[in-house]
């Protein structure tokens, strides 16, 4: 049986204040842990209990007497029936790491999927916020390059919002992201064509942005590094020990800067008609 000890619930209870905290089936607290959580205010949860009941740190309840403590009932007497146990409010959130019940959200915590709640500054969250600012980047963009003339670009833009968007929503409700092509090109031909520009475009392959190249292509060049942040984020935030967990978002986002590395090329090609600086 694991003991888990005051030393094991600093560590786990570092950076959270839970108002449960869920002792696992199988361990037990020794006294200095129940004592530690008795001083911080924290409820516990024996899971391994029958009834499942939440304790205040003091005793646990849900143990039966010894047998023979009680004087012996009437054979014919009917038994007293045992009251029920007051029913507790049922905690809004979940400890994504711990498992630990939170009554309220803290507002250093943050929902991570559905009721479970991560701190803000976990890597997932990171990403998540990583994403959004490249979304952001991408619409300041479209308004200044629509005030210039240039709708093709715009449009081409929309589509690349449309992806990002469609991370967000993916990550967030956990679901896998689905087949689709990026400015018309599969993954595949975004790939060839980014890697070859001169075949395709005339374009020799990720020329230096320089001023004179006007703001809409310097507005090109800075999502695609907004973008490759965001993919770096993202290899961090699902990273498993040497596995990653999501090498779907982590691919489309890889395709998404080849991409704007497509356009940046197409614009000074002259592909997009009406492309004034």
């Amino acid at each position: 049986m694991k003991a888990i000890t005051e030393e094991i619930l600093r560590y786990e209870l570092r950076n959270s204040q839970p108002d449960v905290y869920v002792v696992p089936a199988g361990a037990i607290l020794t006294p200095a842990a129940k004592e530690y959580l008795q001083q911080r205010k924290i409820k516990y949860q024996m899971k391994s209990n029958f009834r499942d009941q939440v304790t205040a740190g003091g005793a646990d309840h849900g143990k039966t007497e010894s047998a023979g403590a009680a004087p012996q009932q009437d054979a014919k007497a009917p038994a007293a029936a045992k009251p029920e146990p007051a029913a507790l409010p049922r905690p809004k959130y979940k400890d994504h790491e711990t498992g630990a019940f939170y009554y309220e959200k803290p507002e250093q915590m943050t929902q991570l999927y559905g009721n479970e709640l991560v701190n803000k500054d976990d890597p997932r969250i990171v990403f998540r916020g990583k994403l959004d600012s490249t979304q952001s980047l991408v619409v300041l963009a479209q308004a200044v390059i629509h005030e210039n003339g240039c709708q093709a670009l715009v449009e081409d833009l929309n589509d690349i919002l449309r992806h990002l968007r469609e991370l967000m929503r993916c990550d967030v409700l956990a679901e896998d992201v689905p087949e689709m092509t990026t400015i018309g090109l599969s993954h595949a031909e975004l790939r060839e064509r980014s890697h070859d520009p001169m075949k395709f475009y005339k374009i020799k392959q990720m020329l230096l942005p320089d001023y004179t190249m006007g703001i809409n292509y310097a507005y090109l060049n800075q999502i695609r590094t907004q973008i490759r942040e965001t993919e770096l984020s993202a290899c961090t935030a699902f990273k498993e020990g040497g596995k990653y967990k999501r090498r779907d978002i982590i691919e489309e986002l890889n395709r998404l800067s080849s991409a704007l590395h497509i356009m940046m090329c197409k614009y000074l090609a002259g592909d997009y008609t009406g492309g004034g600086n």
